[in-house]
C-alpha cells in the first residue's frame, strides 16, 4: 500500500492504540464476554498493521481465521456454558496478581529491547522493487497444486461445525436416542387450581 508517510504514522499510531486499549480491556475486564470481543478488537488491529506492512494476505487471514474462526469460537463457548457465577475470592491473590504482573513486564521490556535493537531498514533487502500483492499467486496455487488438502480441510471444518450444532442442540434429539428414565417424566404442565378450594366455591354459589 502506497501511502504518504504522514498518513502511515497516523494510521500506525491509531491502530496501535487501539490494539493497547483493547488488549488492556481483554486482561482488565471482568466480564469475560465484554473480554472476548475487545479480543476481535485485537486481531482486526493487527489486521490493520500486517495492511500497513504491504501484507495484504497476511491480514486477510488474520480477520478470516482468527476474528472470524478463533474468536466465534470462543464466543460460543461462552455462550454456550452461560454459567452464572460470580467468582469466589481466592487467599493470597494478591501473589498471583503480582506474579502476573512482573511476568508482563518482563514480557514488555524484553520486546521493547527487541524493538530498539533490531535494524528495520529494509532498503538493502528489497531495493527498488515494487511490492506486489499475493494473493493472486496464493490463490492459485490454493485451487491447482493444493486443491486436495484445501479441499480436505473443507470438509473436516464442515463435519467440526455439524457436530458443534448437534452437541448445541442435544434436548432435541429424537425419542428412540432418550433414556427411559426421560421418556418416563412427565410433561411439563400448567399448575391445576386445589380442589378444596374448588369445592368451596361450588358450596357458596349453591
Amino acid at each position: 500500500m502506497n501511502l504518504a508517510e504522514g498518513v502511515q504514522i497516523v494510521s500506525f499510531g491509531l491502530l496501535s492504540l487501539m490494539m493497547i486499549g483493547a488488549a488492556l480491556g481483554v486482561v482488565l475486564l471482568s466480564n469475560i464476554v465484554y473480554s472476548a470481543f475487545l479480543l476481535g478488537g485485537v486481531f482486526i488491529s493487527i489486521a490493520g498493521l500486517y495492511i500497513l506492512l504491504n501484507a495484504d494476505f497476511v491480514a486477510a487471514a488474520q480477520v478470516l481465521i482468527y476474528v472470524g474462526a478463533v474468536n466465534v469460537l470462543i464466543l460460543f463457548a461462552i455462550m454456550l456454558v452461560n454459567k452464572r457465577q460470580d467468582f469466589a475470592p481466592l487467599p493470597n491473590a494478591w501473589v498471583r496478581q503480582g506474579a502476573t504482573a512482573l511476568v508482563c513486564a518482563g514480557l514488555f521490556v524484553l520486546l521493547g529491547t527487541m524493538v530498539l535493537a533490531t535494524p528495520w531498514t529494509t532498503t538493502n533487502v528489497l531495493g527498488t522493487l515494487p511490492a506486489e500483492s499475493t494473493i493472486v499467486r496464493i490463490g492459485e496455487h490454493f485451487f491447482t497444486d493444493f486443491l486436495l488438502p484445501f479441499e480436505l480441510a473443507s470438509v473436516l471444518l464442515l463435519i467440526a461445525m455439524v457436530g458443534a450444532i448437534i452437541l448445541a442442540r442435544r434436548e432435541f434429539l429424537p425419542e428412540e436416542t432418550m433414556s427411559p428414565e426421560a421418556k418416563q417424566q412427565p410433561a411439563l404442565t400448567l399448575p391445576e387450581k386445589p380442589r378444596e378450594l374448588l369445592t368451596a366455591g361450588s358450596d357458596k354459589k349453591g
